[in-house]
């Protein structure tokens, strides 16, 4: 009788507990749906809805290389724009040889906006443009460089870097894009943004990188609002973990079963939800296994998110720190301007 007196007096927690649970897996559920939906939907054309071109930052390698790949494959003609002619050549020779579409280069070392020769390209790519129906526009260019540093250790130079590629070109190609869009009462502006920004409290020894991409977030639920009306879709795209050539240096890459590609998939896995999303709200992140993470973080206390990913990115450190030996080649710094 004593017990069944007490069990009766815990049993309101009980029942708290669990309503709490249940609500907020139906709150789970309910923010999953629109995700599914748009896996089920077929996808948007985006050359009807937007225009025949596309302008892509950084396409050379990882994400803005699968992202400028599977807008050729939905027929998008390209304006290419990165640093490096070769890879730029090269990426423009694959995708006009395997898709009906035209491309276009413009050589622009990103990280030099603001000065003579940034000038000077910015002026190339507002040629390039001029004319063409761009209809949408892809900031993925970014740096990550130097990765799992504190902030003392960083350069002077490697601040200004990150912060003219990640927040001032990026503002600018917008800027330069804009007015045509206005003009033509349609398009989009994609801009590649981070899930260290929206999904986790901190991202220590990232800290310039982490409030670079907060910007980004910030920026564009700010044009969202200002653009819609306009015609204009403006979104931020926040991923976490992609597979690409930084995170296998930061030591991130393991057994490539299917749960490890729920945690980290490639970037062709990532564009292909990426493309879906475009037009869908100023603020996604299009993966599922990344969502599901979000969510993950979203219950679990600040302090326990802030000690693992200190935990984690020390340990990436000491892995760039091999990497930064006299010893190691000078090419396997991490992170890099695309």
């Amino acid at each position: 009788m004593m017990c069944g007196d007490a069990l009766l007096r815990q049993e309101p927690w009980f029942i708290s507990l669990a309503t709490i649970g249940a609500l907020y897996s139906a709150a789970v559920v309910f923010r999953l749906l629109p995700h599914l939906a748009l896996l089920l939907r077929r996808p948007t054309d985006l050359r009807h809805r937007y225009g025949a071109w596309a302008v892509v930052t950084g396409p050379t390698s990882g994400i803005g290389e699968s992202l400028a790949l599977e807008l050729a494959r939905r027929g998008l003609n390209l304006v290419l724009v990165g640093r490096d002619p070769a890879k730029l050549q090269d990426i423009s020779e694959t995708i006009s040889k395997t898709r009906a579409v035209q491309t276009k280069t413009v050589v622009f070392d990103l990280s030099l906006v603001a000065t003579p020769q940034g000038d000077e390209a910015m002026r190339r790519l507002q040629e390039t443009v001029e004319g063409l129906d761009v209809g949408l526009l892809v900031n993925n260019a970014g740096v990550a460089k130097p990765c799992a540093v504190y902030l003392h250790e960083m350069d002077v130079e490697a601040w200004v870097r990150m912060i003219r590629v990640n927040l001032w070109t990026l503002t600018e190609v917008t800027a330069a894009v804009l007015p045509g869009m206005v003009q033509r009462g349609r398009g989009a502006v994609v801009n590649i943004g981070s899930g260290s920004s929206e999904a986790i409290p901190s991202f220590p020894l990232y800290s310039v990188y982490a409030a670079s991409k907060r910007y980004v977030a910030q920026f564009s639920r700010s044009l969202y609002v200002e653009y819609r009306s306009k015609g204009i879709d403006v979104q931020c795209q926040a991923p976490l973990f992609v597979e690409t050539k930084m995170t296998w240096r930061a030591g991130k890459r393991g057994k490539q079963g299917p749960l490890s590609r729920l945690v980290m998939p490639t970037s062709d896995a990532y564009a292909r939800p990426a493309a879906r999303w475009i037009g869908h709200g100023p603020l996604c992140m299009p993966n599922l296994g990344h969502r599901l993470q979000w969510y993950l973080c979203r219950v679990a206390p600040d302090r326990f998110l802030d000690a693992l990913r200190l935990r984690e990115n020390l340990r990436q450190r000491a892995v760039f720190q091999r990497f930064r030996s006299p010893r190691a080649p000078s090419h396997a710094n991490g992170g890099k301007q695309s």
